[in-house]
């Protein structure tokens, strides 16, 4: 027996409201997403200035699989929509004194690599690489479906203590790695979704072996022309998006979701509600505070939130083709650890920085005018519990990361800049909807994962469900994607 068409309501046009609407809609339901921007993408926008095509957010691609299964079933084959090149190494990273390393996909590369920094540490790395891919093939099966209850989560236990993933990324790496620079370089993944490495559970270095298992890729024309190809092909499957769309507020009748209501008064019934927008945010913001149940306003007052980004988006007049710089660059000051605490624990500005510069210009020309190279870097600094005055700050920390840059990567980079564009926490609270600015939204933690993070399927409101980073399985675009899936699988039940 066919099941009924439903309307569906998807607040967001993000990696994990694409692939939940995606999928809905090629099942045959009536899927409208609304966004709140004048693009799709959420966290994934993509500026375009000057000629520069600028990703706002995600520029790390990996698992090429979970697009192909989207365009699958639809009947469609993802080459025909977007262009995936794989990228080797995955990451350059350089220590404080401007030296590099080479993180490739094939670990004897990266095994010649430590040799450069100690030849003794290779046996320590392949017992790492090792404890990574046992941590993989034990948990990834778990990224995929929710622990709707406290038994079917706490059943992976004895494989956290088997695997020692208690222990944090830093210290899982520290059991096997003695040089300084080579344990940042095997830990700094947390980093990638809004994790410290010196407190973020090492189950989460799977993410290293899912890296190696699929490889990291770029798309020609930048992340957003996978947003495009995602919209395009909802919009084959029935879908409908519409714009500067903004929600007021989630429509709750007897404890079940029911539509939305636009700011501008609209009303729009749906019989499922899937909001792609920050779990936080919208638990305080887009439902009365009346129908909250006290655990939930318990929760929201106790739970920690990941870091925050600025972000600078620039493109230079000329190319930088002797740089040292790679497609993905790290730039790990020495005092990592003390940079670590203060920007989660502390809440300061650290004097140190701690940067991710992307470099797509590398590898694709269709990004930048002629002649000219594309950027962007991102500074770690604190979410907004830091009260830290960016309005009043932005203009000096935004010199201060390129003044940096200019010194030590790209020469001469102010006098050649001909578009710029920058954000602050601010924007990920204000625009973005991330509440206290959290780029990552939820920290990831062993208290915050699994059962103890917010599921799909709302705990509280029926027929209303979330993805994106807030929910298991986290931050991160693969584990955004499989929030989709599970979202859809839920409601299809």
């Amino acid at each position: 027996m066919q099941q009924q068409s439903k309307r569906i309501v998807v607040i967001g046009s993000g990696f994990g409201g694409l692939s939940a609407a995606i999928r809905l809609a090629a099942k045959g339901h009536e899927v409208t997403i609304f966004e709140k921007s004048d693009k799709p993408g959420g966290r994934a926008y993509q500026y375009e200035i000057n000629g520069f095509k600028f990703d706002g957010g995600p520029t790390v691609i990996t698992a090429p699989h979970q697009y192909d299964e989207l365009f699958e079933l639809a009947g469609k084959k993802r080459e025909d929509y977007l262009t995936l090149v794989p990228l080797d190494p995955f990451y350059r990273i350089f220590n404080g004194n401007g030296d590099h390393f080479d993180y490739w996909r094939n670990q004897l590369q990266t095994e010649e690599e430590i040799k450069k920094y100690s030849p003794d540490e290779v046996a320590g790395y392949r017992k790492f690489i090792k404890g990574v891919t046992d941590i993989f093939n034990w948990f990834h099966p778990f990224t995929e479906k929710s622990f709707t209850t406290l038994w079917s989560f706490l059943r992976i236990f004895p494989h956290v203590l088997k695997t020692g993933t208690w222990r944090s990324m830093y210290g899982f790496a520290a059991q096997y790695i003695k040089h300084d620079f080579l344990r940042k370089v095997a830990s700094f993944h947390p980093l990638l979704i809004g994790g410290n490495p010196f407190d973020t559970p090492s189950i989460y270095g799977l993410i290293i072996q899912f890296e190696k298992q699929w490889g990291v890729h770029y798309c020609v024309g930048g992340t957003g022309a996978i947003i495009k190809a995602l919209c395009k092909l909802f919009e084959e499957c029935g879908g409908t998006i519409k714009l500067n769309a903004e929600v007021k507020q989630i429509l709750i009748e007897n404890k079940k979701a029911k539509g939305i209501e636009l700011k501008d008064g609209s009303v729009h019934e749906a019989d499922e509600v899937v909001c792609n927008g920050d779990v936080a945010f919208a638990y305080k913001n887009y439902i009365p505070k009346r129908l909250l149940p006290k655990p939930m306003n318990l929760w929201l007052s106790n739970v920690q939130y990941s870091n925050s980004l600025v972000v600078i988006y620039f493109g230079t007049k000329k190319k930088y083709k002797d740089s040292k710089l790679s497609h993905h660059n790290l730039i790990l000051g020495n005092d990592y650890n003390k940079l670590m605490r203060d920007i989660f624990q502390r809440k300061i500005l650290p004097r140190e920085l701690g940067l991710y510069l992307h470099m797509p210009s590398q590898t694709d020309d269709t990004i930048a005018p002629e002649g000219c190279d594309c950027f962007y870097v991102l500074s770690l600094v604190p979410n907004l519990d830091g009260k830290i005055n960016w309005n009043d700050l932005m203009d000096e920390y935004v010199d201060k990361v390129l003044g940096f840059l200019e010194e030590n990567y790209l020469p001469e980079l102010r006098d050649n800049i001909i578009a710029k564009h920058a954000v602050t926490p601010l924007h990920f609270q204000n625009n973005l909807n991330s509440y206290k600015g959290a780029a990552f939204s939820i920290k990831p933690s062993m208290m915050q994962s699994g059962y103890f993070r917010p599921q799909v399927k709302s705990s509280w409101f029926d027929n209303l469900y979330f993805v994106g980073a807030g929910v298991h399985p986290g931050a991160g675009v693969p584990a955004v994607l499989a929030s989709g899936k599970i979202a859809a699988a839920a409601i299809e039940q």
